[in-house]
């Protein structure tokens, strides 16, 4: 009886622990399936966040690529406007080149003796009537205008330089501006006066002179000076102080520019001053 009971324990203890091991493996199951669901997202969520951060950054570099390619096809252009400018520039000085080379001609020719100390500065050069030179000629160099051939002999011109208080320029301020004569301020080797100036026009400094092409025997458009200072002349009109670019103590190489119209043109002003005298 005693043996019957201890085994009817042992198998209602050995029922319980199953029910109860089977108990754990469900809950344990159920448990599981919860972790792996939390599990999942907050794996999810780590992912979306490293995958916008990846986005950022190539959003970052592509942008900065793209602010890089934006950047070269601006400077692409910039270079390509600078081309057509250039072309423009370079049009503009070939027709103005070939419209003065249509009316002068020119002579290369060098310096034998030029004076710089006198009220009365003269040049002699290399060039005469042999070599088609004729008076009344311009000289110019590479910094701008030196003077005019007075005197022509068969190998050698004789001519006068900015510096002769004899000698008058037509000038002009800027390429458009006020035309006025330029004379030699009598002194330095430097400085010249535009005269007749209207009191109520101003000059800025620094501007730059350039012969009118109002006259036979220089091209127009050849610099001369740089435009320093304002005096009073008189009542009426101011002076305009500049300084000469010409260089003549280094002077040894200029070009002589003749008109091949001056002669035609004398006459016309020989004409025409007759008509009115009579």
């Amino acid at each position: 009886m005693t043996r019957g009971k201890e085994t009817g324990n042992l198998i209602l203890t050995a029922a319980v622990f199953i029910i109860m091991e089977v108990a754990a493996l469900v809950l344990l199951s159920r448990s599981a399936t919860l972790q792996n669901i939390w599990i999942n997202r907050f794996s999810h969520r780590v992912m979306a966040m490293n995958w916008r951060a990846e986005e950022n950054i190539r959003g970052h570099f592509r942008l900065r690529e793209q602010n890089e390619q934006l950047a070269a096809e601006n400077f692409a252009l910039r270079e390509e406007l600078r081309r057509y400018q250039a072309m423009d520039r370079l049009e503009e000085e070939q027709e103005h080149l070939a419209a003065t080379k249509g009316r002068f001609t020119y002579i290369p020719a060098t310096v034998v003796k030029m004076s710089r100390n006198n009220l009365h500065n003269y040049i002699i050069l290399n060039k005469g009537s042999e070599d088609g030179v004729r008076p009344y000629s311009g000289i110019i160099s590479e910094q701008g205008v030196v003077g005019v051939v007075q005197a022509v002999g068969k190998r050698y011109s004789y001519g006068l330089t900015l510096m002769n208080s004899f000698l008058s320029v037509s000038a002009r301020i800027g390429r458009n501006g006020l035309v006025a004569p330029l004379v030699w301020d009598g002194v330095s080797t430097h400085r010249a006066y535009l005269k007749g100036i209207p009191p109520h026009v101003e000059i800025p400094e620094g501007e730059t002179v350039y012969t009118s092409g109002f006259s036979f025997v220089f091209p127009p458009d050849i610099p001369i000076a740089v435009t320093q200072g304002v005096s009073r002349e008189d009542g009426a009109t101011n002076s305009i102080a500049v300084r000469l670019l010409q260089d003549f103590s280094s002077l040894r190489y200029v070009t002589i520019a003749q008109n091949p119209s001056r002669a035609q043109i004398a006459e016309l002003e020989q004409r025409q001053e007759k008509e009115e005298e009579s």
